[in-house]
């Protein structure tokens, strides 16, 4: 469980970032730059990754906080941009320090991580906290300075807020009650999937994979799968305003499925010494990355920044989060046993993407049963969709005009849509 959630409701989320990237983050890369041994290099390494999963906990909140709905997928499928050009920049950095036989070639990297946070911390002294915190704190001024972009959605941020204070404080208890427990299992299962798609397996151990099916230059593959990754991660920003979220999950998922099953196929068949092999499989795992970054890779994150109600949003998001992170170092760990050789190991090369392809057939029954449509939705329409009695897959149609509408509006919005059946398939 991510343990910054409550010190988000006290001290804010633009705080918290700040907090978490100036204290907790930059003292792990100190201790890792500076380390002589390794357990000094690994208690950096810990605390390191705490402030990782504190900023990533915390920026999608304060990104889908201070959005617009009708832009809000844009805005946080951002952040699993700024993920990809950190993957990008950091198997450059490999690249060009991998042949230096000192201890700049781990120094190095580990110093790099320093400018990012520099830029965070610059560029977060010039952002306003968001409306939805402060509205919360009742601090109505400053929410409506900070709202001063939003200013069609402050209004209903308000009546949304009135509405939560007359419901007792929630607690992390709450987090597992009536529909905000069944919207915490959707985020977690989501963020968890996302990590079974096999991406992790891709970027964490691409190279050691690509050399072991007989590449020529596998460091050279591992940084085009990178900008491959970078550049195609820009139409999923523009189609999740397009499209259902739930639509581009079940494309993405059906693509990556397929992509992964023509490479394990073509490995398990041709061997590692078919060259037309080898570049095939090269281009599919490129066609996965396709798919990859342009669905699961940013909605997956939209998702799980709109489905929860304000008064729960930094508990909920800290252990789907979490969730994400756990999946991420069980999939660290595991993997080397996979693709290794020699007494121990696997050895599965190719074959592992059958596992991956096989965990895709569980990310389409996912989500066909269990996401809504979540696009220019408001957070009250949110909370009905995720009653009980209405099916997964079918919700009322909800049209959102930008006004602010009262509950007792909504209220009879919602019983004229059920009296006459208006429902949509998603």
């Amino acid at each position: 469980m991510n343990p910054g959630a409550p010190f988000a409701d006290i001290l804010g989320r633009r705080w918290r970032i700040f907090a978490s990237c100036v204290i907790v983050f930059n003292l792990g890369v100190i201790l890792q730059t500076a380390s002589t041994s390794q357990p000094l290099f690994i208690a950096g390494r810990c605390i390191a990754g705490l402030g990782v999963g504190l900023l990533s906990a915390m920026i999608p909140l304060y990104q889908s906080e201070t959005s617009p709905k009708w832009i809000r997928g844009t805005v946080v499928g951002a952040y699993q941009l700024a993920i990809t050009i950190g993957l990008l920049l950091a198997a450059i950095v490999h690249n060009a320090t991998a042949l230096r036989n000192d201890s700049g070639s781990y120094r190095i990297p580990i110093a790099v991580q320093f400018l990012w946070s520099l830029i965070i911390c610059g560029g977060l002294l010039l952002l306003p906290e968001t409306p939805r915190f402060l509205i919360k704190q009742d601090k109505h001024e400053q929410g409506c300075q900070s709202a001063k972009s939003l200013v069609e959605e402050l209004s209903e941020i308000e009546a949304n807020h009135r509405y939560e204070i007359s419901l007792e404080k929630a607690s992390y208890l709450d987090c597992f009650r009536g529909n905000i427990g069944k919207r915490l299992l959707t985020g977690c299962l989501l963020q968890g999937l996302q990590r079974l798609t096999g991406f992790n397996f891709i970027f964490y151990y691409g190279t050691q994979y690509f050399q072991n099916a007989g590449f020529e230059d596998p460091f050279i593959i591992s940084v085009i799968t990178n900008c491959v990754n970078v550049f195609l991660t820009f139409p999923g920003l523009y189609l999740v305003e397009k499209l259902s979220r739930r639509n581009l999950l079940l494309l993405g998922a059906s693509g990556m499925a397929v992509c992964q099953f023509i490479v394990a196929i073509t490995g398990t068949v041709a061997g590692t010494t078919d060259r037309a092999a080898q570049q095939a499989a090269i281009a599919f795992v490129c066609i996965y990355i396709y798919f990859f970054a342009s669905t699961w890779g940013p909605v997956a994150w939209v998702v799980t920044g709109e489905i929860f109600p304000l008064k729960v949003r930094a508990k909920c998001l800290s252990m789907t989060t979490a969730t994400n992170w756990l999946l991420n170092f069980a999939i660290a760990y595991v993997t080397p046993y996979m693709v290794r050789d020699g007494p121990g190991y696997a050895n599965l090369q190719s074959k592992v993407f059958f596992i991956w392809g096989g965990c895709f057939i569980i990310c389409i029954i996912f989500t066909w049963f269990l996401i809504y449509k979540t696009k220019a939705v408001n957070k009250a329409w949110q909370s009905k969709k995720f009653r009980p009695q209405i099916s997964f897959h079918e919700v009322p149609d909800i049209k959102n005009d930008g006004r602010a509408m009262s509950l007792a509006e909504m209220g009879a919005e919602v019983q004229r849509k059920e009296s006459v059946g208006h429902e949509e398939n998603l």
